[in-house]
């Protein structure tokens, strides 16, 4: 099939996409990036002029931006002269956007400056910088991350509490169902649309299954490269939503939206290939000194990241013993109840799941953060503390309670910083506390019931 004059750019894509096109005639396209929060962010305009390949500007400022929409003040200089950002367009991340209107594609781009240079404050790039540090070492991470989030009822006000969604039988659908098949199909019309989706867009998914609450469901992907993982990730949050809103319900991927309700973890898998592209955590069948060097960059390191695996107030919520999130970071094989696990598998296959990471993450910084714990343990020689046995509930609480607690200890933390790129550690610093110095502006519910008549 010859395509049109003004889509010969498809011919730079995936071959999904031309499988999905079918013959029809693309009419928009996005041009999108990932902000800190992880949301897109881009502009959108018609075929024809994406073809003229004329370039494509967005003002870095949009990276000054907290959660709630508010701009943070910085010591940056000419900060507030929105000064224009190069996006490039990275022909192999294009899928489609199958729940719009209009044949639409979404093309994830690269972020320069002017000079060509790439923009440190980019989380795509800081992600990018990390891997170059294992590049430059030999080595080739693998990622497999799992996707917890929640379905529930429109909430259309923000003081009311979140409630999970109505199930097939008429009634509210029940929590602490994890791996029940009949759970699933209380809300198969939204699942069944997220396949229709990840087909259209070229993906496979590797499982769905029940969480634990009432609502939640978690999608794991298949393993490999830590950028196109992370590129799926951030398209997958947007889909899932959408199919979401077609089915008139919510999903969410907020740590901890219901109270009595278990929080959403991004869980994230590494191993990393030598360049013989064999697994350096295993020899002979035996862990090797990198593999423990490994786990204990995340023990030392993973408090001093804490603020970009639960980047809010919010995410704080999750780790609680009752909650079925991690309290420390001791580390065990086959062990759930640890910030670290060993998964059972074969030698060849041996990795580590990093259990503190939550949903609410922005996929690149945290699988980033995660890579730079481990690249700094293996870099430094790190030994671990011996294995857990038993319940890691059992042993003293070993991560930060709140995020004020996590940014202390990102701050001292000079080499995770350097690590991550020293100007995106301090805008980012900034951004996560104006967030939470505006929360301790808020007087909640709590506060209202308990205090006002009781002190």
């Amino acid at each position: 099939m010859s395509l049109p004059k003004s889509m010969s750019y498809v011919a730079k894509m995936p071959e999904t996409v031309a499988e999905w096109l079918e013959g029809r005639r693309v009419e928009e396209i996005e041009c999108v990036i990932a902000d800190m929060a992880g949301v897109s962010r881009g502009k959108a305009m018609p075929s024809k002029k994406f073809s003229r390949e004329e370039r494509v500007f967005l003002p870095q400022s949009i990276f000054f931006q907290t959660i709630d929409g508010q701009y943070v003040d910085m010591e940056i200089e000419n900060q507030w002269t929105e000064a224009d950002m190069l996006l490039v367009p990275d022909y192999s991340t294009a899928t489609a956007a199958p729940w719009a209107g209009d044949v639409t594609l979404q093309v994830i781009h690269d972020v320069l400056n002017m000079d060509g240079t790439p923009v440190e404050l980019v989380p795509r790039n800081v992600l990018k910088r990390v891997l170059g540090l294992y590049k430059a070492e030999g080595w080739t991470p693998v990622v497999a991350p799992e996707l917890e989030f929640y379905l529930t009822k429109p909430n259309l006000d923000p003081n009311q509490p979140i409630e999970p969604p109505m199930a097939r039988t008429g009634r509210r659908v029940a929590s602490r169902q994890a791996y029940s098949m009949v759970a699933v199909d209380d809300y198969g019309k939204v699942i069944d649309d997220i396949y229709d989706f990840a087909e259209a867009q070229g993906y496979e998914i590797d499982t769905i299954i029940q969480e634990g609450g009432a609502g939640q469901i978690e999608i794991n992907l298949i393993h490999g490269d830590p950028l196109k993982l992370a590129d799926q990730v951030f398209y997958f949050k947007r889909m899932i939503r959408e199919a979401a809103f077609r089915n008139d319900c919510y999903a969410t991927f907020m740590a901890k939206p219901m109270q009595d309700e278990p929080g959403s973890a991004m869980h994230i898998h590494h191993s990393v290939l030598g360049a013989d592209g064999r697994n350096i955590f295993n020899a002979d069948g035996q862990p090797t000194d990198l593999f423990y060097s490994f786990l204990a960059g995340l023990q030392k390191y993973v408090p001093s990241a804490i603020s970009l695996f639960a980047p809010y107030v919010n995410s704080y919520r999750r780790y609680v013993a009752s909650g079925s999130a991690p309290i420390n970071l001791e580390w065990g094989e086959d062990n759930r109840t640890t910030g670290i696990r060993v998964p059972l598998s074969g030698p060849e296959a041996r990795r580590v799941e990093n259990r503190v990471v939550g949903m609410d993450c922005n996929p690149y910084l945290g699988i980033a953060a995660s890579l730079a714990c481990g690249y700094l343990g293996m870099k430094q020689g790190l030994k671990p503390r011996s294995a857990m046995t038993g319940e890691a509930y059992d042993a003293d609480h070993g991560l930060p309670r709140s995020l004020l607690g996590g940014l202390d200890a990102f701050e001292r933390a000079p080499e995770l910083r350097e690590v991550l790129g020293s100007n995106f550690s301090d805008v980012y610093s900034a951004l996560k506390h104006h967030e939470a110095e505006a929360f301790l502006q808020v007087i909640s519910p709590w506060e209202r019931e308990h205090l006002l008549l009781n002190v």
